[in-house]
């Protein structure tokens, strides 16, 4: 049962979001009931709604009409039926399942209950079906909650993997919920070249919360198995969200190693001599090193150099970026992932050299402009998004999805 309460508001331009609605809505009015598929719409008004044509209305046989103008009536009932525009009380409606027929108005009273009494009602109903034996199994219901992030608690498949009920084979990192009726908005990662994420966009916001939820739903897939999580958090220190990334840390299963800013260089050639070892030892089956760096733009010590050249026979250790850029090469294959996130495209151009931008197969994308967007996925699409929306794209898999980021939790999750 697809249920669009104020339908209307799909049509209030004639845009392309009007034009796609209005296709879809009547090819799931005509089509959808012969495969169990029903909707029900609903409106104060429909005048004015051009995008809904005639033809889709005809194929709706029942009708609900309350008090209204003579015009909606006719386009709500049928072109010769205005008895809507008679009715007088609060409640009173008419029901026709004629398709809008004059004999076929029905005139009826809508019941009124207080809000207590229809909890109280709803209850019962509820303990009934609890308590009968032939319980229905039914699926929860999807609300689509345009304005509000998502919510992690309500991803039925973590819940079950912080049960213990599921193991998935792969780590995954759960972002958000899609704008479409599917599993929950995730990324795998896969020991092969690419498997890193870029989350680009200046809501800190959102980037804090998608990476507390990648960093948790990570650690649950990997319970009792060793893994390691190093934390670079690039939060200003006047910030609001200052330090809620670090809190994390006694709810994992797993040890998260936070970075002193100072600290960034020596922990980048720590993982670097790290990923050698296993290049030389070929230990491809090494526990998963996860590499964390909230805020790559604050990190100088990651951005790339020009090269140097002089007569001197005097070796230099290697520079803290060209580790990095080796790591971002050579290290999922052997088990080392990046997960980042800058503010914007500029920041990342600053850091990362434009042949390992594409290293990380996976890009999140916040609201930026058209320019950034097409620097970061090759399409515009993310100039378009509004708050409480991203993108999530694959270069490998050649996708792109758009869904809702899990909002900040507070900290009654976490128990």
């Amino acid at each position: 049962l697809l249920i669009i309460d104020e339908f209307q508001e799909f049509f209030s331009e004639d845009d392309k979001l009007g034009q796609d609605a209005a296709l879809l809505i009547d090819r799931l009015v005509r089509q959808g009931r012969a495969f169990g598929i029903h909707v029900l719409l609903g409106s104060q008004t429909i005048g004015g709604s051009g995008g809904l044509s005639r033809s889709t209305l005809g194929q709706m046989a029942v009708r609900v009409a309350l008090q209204c103008s003579e015009a909606d009536s006719q386009l709500i009932l049928g072109d010769n039926n205005s008895a809507a525009r008679l009715l007088t009380r609060p409640g009173e409606a008419i029901y026709n399942d004629a398709g809008g027929l004059v004999e076929g108005n029905s005139p009826f009273q809508v019941a009124w209950l207080p809000d207590e009494q229809r909890d109280d009602f709803l209850g019962e109903v509820t303990q009934l079906v609890e308590a009968s034996p032939n319980r229905p199994k039914l699926a929860a219901p999807i609300v689509f909650e345009g304005n509000a992030p998502a919510d992690i608690r309500k991803n039925v498949r973590l819940s079950r993997i912080l049960r213990g009920d599921e193991q998935p084979n792969v780590p995954i990192a759960f972002l958000g919920e899609p704008v479409a009726i599917k599993e929950p908005t995730a990324i795998s990662f896969r020991r092969q070249a690419g498997s890193h994420v870029m989350v680009v966009g200046q809501s800190e916001e959102q980037a804090l919360a998608m990476m507390m939820s990648m960093i948790v739903s990570l650690s649950a897939c990997l319970r009792g198995k060793p893994a390691k999580f190093v934390l670079f958090d690039g939060t200003a220190a006047d910030s609001p969200y200052a330090g809620r990334l670090g809190s994390v840390a006694p709810h994992l299963s797993h040890e998260l190693k936070q970075v002193e800013y100072r600290a960034a260089a020596e922990s980048i050639g720590e993982i670097a001599a790290e990923l050698k070892r296993r290049q030389e030892a070929d230990d491809a089956a090494a526990e998963p090193i996860f590499l964390l760096i909230h805020g790559l733009q604050r990190y100088r010590a990651l951005r790339k150099t020009e090269e140097s050249f002089s007569f001197g026979s005097e070796e230099k250790p290697p520079a803290p970026d060209k580790q990095f850029n080796e790591i971002l090469r050579e290290g999922p294959s052997l088990g080392i992932h990046v997960i980042a996130w800058a503010d914007t495209a500029v920041s990342i151009d600053r850091t990362i050299e434009r042949n390992a931008l594409r290293e990380f197969d996976n890009r999140i994308l916040m609201q930026m402009s058209a320019a950034d967007s097409s620097t970061m996925i090759d399409s515009p699409a993310a100039n378009k998004l509004g708050f409480y929306r991203a993108i999530a794209y694959s270069e490998e898999q050649g996708t792109i999805e758009k869904f809702r980021p899990y909002g900040v939790w507070n900290g009654a999750w976490w128990k």
